[in-house]
């Protein structure tokens, strides 16, 4: 379908082409197939909420593009919403492109019926089509096309099928034909509502063809929207007021009620899906259900661990890591940089700097390519094929229950599952948590007891050389410590929790070329923002040797790591750096371990405590920006005292029952 001669400019050099979906439809895969790479990541203004931008280049079409953060509606409920509602407003679009779920096309077309309101020249593209077909699902695209007054088209980008209706798609964007209309008591206060914008300059709201749009926002109570209007907020109120009066149930359930009727009638003689009794159920399907089940979700998670147990404890901690470290470091790397040192370094301490006990090469580039890398590559290769299998979200269903006695719903498990892959970014996704006290809980957790993916690695090789009884121990402590502190934060911390809705997208077989992309990525984010935090905790760590500072350091520490603890005063060592970053600190109890200075109670004690450590330097900076010092300071408050208090009792326990691993 062409739209061109209808009076809009699509085609206005500079103009951004704008992604808008709902969340898990593979807007980010769209936006990476159109652009070749992801450019730019930053926060939008006045938020912690992440938008990328970027250029796309295919074919005959150039211009900047900027992929928003996943949205259900344009009324927004949370930041992620808001943002994408105000880069609409804000931007002067060249074309709106909508990447929807083509097996929830409900859910798709009432969002696009809120862009439509907004006059945007916007294209649908129905992504997941192979999964559609697969259930059966058929989308008369022409006629949905006239209803909507828009082009249609779909994909597959995971595949990249279907780039050129894509191209043709957002060539051909206008400003949709179709528009809901509501009741008789609705439409006159859109139309009272539009009075009072006509007197509020457009621009601090947005562009005045989206006048409708904006009405309807300001009538579903958007009170962000509501407080540019300054001095007439308050006849806004009032009209929303006197409207909400007519009906027994909230204005935006009505509002939204009539919308999903017309998006009913638009699906009609559109959509087609086999009943139930017709539809057969692939294996996919019968595993996807299996893994969200009460019982036999429980066997599930259980093969999926020990997969990862073995493949990151076994492979990656094991074999790779030996190798590593006693062939390529050992045999060849530091030799060679010893002797390189000796010949070209005429100065001891500055020879020591580099090929010393806390040298950059023989400690630093050890620890982070030797002992991690081979950990962290192993792990995001399975993180990676989690992700691409649909199977996290399902993790997320399984420990749903659990959360409930910390009185978060199955929403915070998102964030804390997120935080597997990094504290950092996940404590920054705790703003699609409804409620500040979720939000602070939720951080609080991620601070206290979730692993990053780095240091898992390394736990997770540490925990390799342990029987299955210290395992058990290890997990039963570290669990049993984070219910009890979310049962006591539910109940200290203010406030009300909210209801927890997931949609889980098919179980999939995941594909090879999205695994090697995603596990690149991952590694390039590895050297570029760890490692160098390796190099500068070993120069801390040679300078405080250097000066004579760390022995006092161990020996200050020597009645709390070796009297409560029950460690080598090196583990110390360990502690100190983990300030840094937790995995760093547990590569330091990695070696211990490996070099046979610990037995395996005390590499218990010690997975325990730099499990529930202090966060990384970087963690703490974003907690300090998410929720201010107070916050901040609360968290370190609780979490540093903690990690060495439950240490030392499981230490105490040991000791008196004399039970060994």
């Amino acid at each position: 379908m062409s739209c061109h001669g209808q009076g809009t400019e699509v085609n206005a050099e500079g103009h951004p082409i704008i992604l808008v979906g709902n969340p898990n439809v593979g807007k980010s895969a769209v936006f990476g197939w159109l652009t070749g790479r992801y450019v730019e990541v930053s926060n939008y203004p006045g938020t912690t909420v992440e938008v990328t931008r970027g250029t796309m280049a295919v074919n005959s079409l150039h211009a900047p593009i900027i992929d928003t953060p996943g949205a259900n509606s344009l009324s927004p409920r949370s930041d992620d919403e808001r943002v994408t509602r105000d880069i609409l407003l804000a931007e002067s679009p060249r074309a709106v492109l909508q990447v929807a779920d083509a097996k929830n096309l409900r859910r798709a077309l009432l969002l696009a019926t809120q862009l439509a309101e907004l006059g945007v020249p916007m294209a649908l593209d129905l992504n997941m089509a192979d999964e559609a077909a697969m259930r059966g699902v058929k989308i008369e695209l022409e006629a949905l096309s006239r209803k909507l007054g828009v082009p249609v088209t779909t994909s597959v980008a995971t595949r990249r099928d279907g780039l050129d209706g894509l191209i043709n798609a957002i060539h051909s964007a206008c400003p949709a034909s179709y528009a809901v209309r509501f009741d008789e008591h609705i439409e006159s206060a859109v139309r009272d509502m539009a009075t009072v914008l006509h007197g509020h300059p457009t621009s601090d709201l947005g562009p005045p063809t989206s006048e409708r749009a904006l009405t309807l926002m300001l009538l579903s109570g958007d009170a962000t929207l509501e407080a540019r209007l300054n001095g007439s907020a308050d006849k806004a109120a009032l009209i929303r007021r006197e409207l909400a009066m007519r009906y027994a149930d909230p204005l935006s359930f009505v509002i939204t009620r009539q919308r999903l009727a017309a998006v009913d009638a638009l699906m009609d003689g559109v959509y087609h899906a086999p009943g139930q009794a017709e539809r057969r159920v692939s294996w996919t399907e019968r595993l996807g259900m299996l893994a969200v089940h009460p019982v036999w979700g429980v066997p599930v998670l259980l093969i999926v661990l020990a997969l990862m147990y073995l493949v990151v404890g076994k492979l990656g901690a094991g074999i790779l890591v030996d190798w590593m470290h006693n062939v390529a470091f050992g045999q060849f790397v530091n030799p060679l940089a010893t002797r390189m040192a000796g010949a070209l370094i005429p100065w001891p301490l500055l020879r020591e700097f580099f090929v010393g006990e806390y040298g950059l090469v023989t400690m630093a580039l050890a620890y982070g390519i030797a002992i991690v890398l081979p950990i962290v590559t192993t792990f995001f290769i399975m993180f990676s094929l989690l992700e691409d299998s649909g199977y996290l979200p399902r993790l997320a269903v399984m420990v749903n229950r659990p959360f409930k006695v910390m009185g978060l719903n199955g929403k915070a498990v998102l964030p804390m599952v997120l935080g597997l892959g990094c504290d950092t970014m996940a404590t920054m996704t705790t703003r699609i948590l409804e409620t500040r006290k979720e939000r602070i809980q939720v951080t609080l957790l991620l601070a206290l007891g979730v692993p990053c993916s780095a240091q898992l690695g390394v736990l997770m090789g540490m925990l390799a050389g342990v029987s299955p009884v210290g395992v058990a121990v290890f997990l039963i402590v570290v669990a049993l410590t984070m219910i009890t502190v979310g049962w006591l934060s539910a109940r200290l911390l203010p406030g009300q929790g909210s209801d927890f809705i997931l949609e889980l997208p098919p179980i999939r077989w995941p594909r090879l070329d999205n695994i090697i992309v995603k596990t690149l990525a991952r590694l390039e984010w590895y050297l570029k923002e760890v490692l160098p935090l390796f190099v500068l905790g070993t120069a801390i760590l040679f300078v405080l040797n250097a000066t004579g500072a760390l022995a006092l350091v161990e020996k200050a520490a020597e009645p709390l790591v070796v009297g409560l603890l029950g460690l080598p005063a090196k583990a110390a060592d360990a502690f100190l750096i983990g300030f840094l970053r937790r995995d760093y600190g547990a590569a330091g109890l990695f070696m211990l371990a490996r070099d046979g200075l610990m037995t395996p109670e005390q590499v218990v004690v010690s997975l325990i405590v730099i499990t529930l450590f202090v966060p990384c330097i970087a963690n703490l900076m974003v907690i300090l920006k998410e929720h201010g010092p107070k916050v901040a300071t609360g968290v370190v408050v609780t979490v540093f005292p903690l990690a060495f208090g439950v240490g030392a009792i499981v230490h105490l326990v040991l000791h008196v029952f004399r039970w060994t691993f």
